[in-house]
């Protein structure tokens, strides 16, 4: 049964483009490594502008993997405590490590963000794969240089 499971399947996608995710943030991770070795071997040669470039997209793509991992919790039932980043359940109006009010406000649109991109998800899987071309495209052309 745990195969039809609608959780088991969405929790499944998001662990999915959270692990795509992660693999690309390593490809940045070593395009800036290689990045800031040609600067420091060559001092005429300015690669600021492909680093910072390449530090956006580990930002954004973090970011991502951060409200991934908050959708998977919602989809086990669970809350972060915004104050301590304890797992509480969904139905708790209090932290029950640190005390903290939860903004019912803010989990609500959260929860039915999650419910609602489900579909999106797959596209969302997808994304990162788009993303990755156009950076392995660039890097090549560039190591000939």
């Amino acid at each position: 049964m745990a195969f039809f499971d609608p959780k088991a399947k969405n929790i499944a996608n998001y662990q999915r483009s959270i692990d795509e995710k992660k693999v690309s943030v390593s490809r940045y991770y070593d395009e800036i490594g290689r990045y800031y070795y040609k600067q420091y071997k060559d001092l005429n040669v300015d690669n600021t502008k492909d680093i910072n470039t390449r530090c956006d997209a580990i930002t954004k793509l973090t970011n991502e993997i951060e409200e991934l991992n908050v959708k998977i919790l919602y989809e086990k039932g669970l809350k972060l405590c915004p104050s301590c980043r304890t797992e509480n359940n969904l139905e708790y109006t209090f932290c029950f490590k640190c005390g903290s009010r939860f903004d019912e406000q803010a989990s609500a649109p959260a929860a039915e963000a999650a419910k609602v991109e489900e579909p999106a998800s797959e596209a969302s899987a997808q994304a990162p794969a788009e993303e990755e071309t156009p950076a392995t495209e660039e890097a090549p052309a560039e190591d000939a240089e």
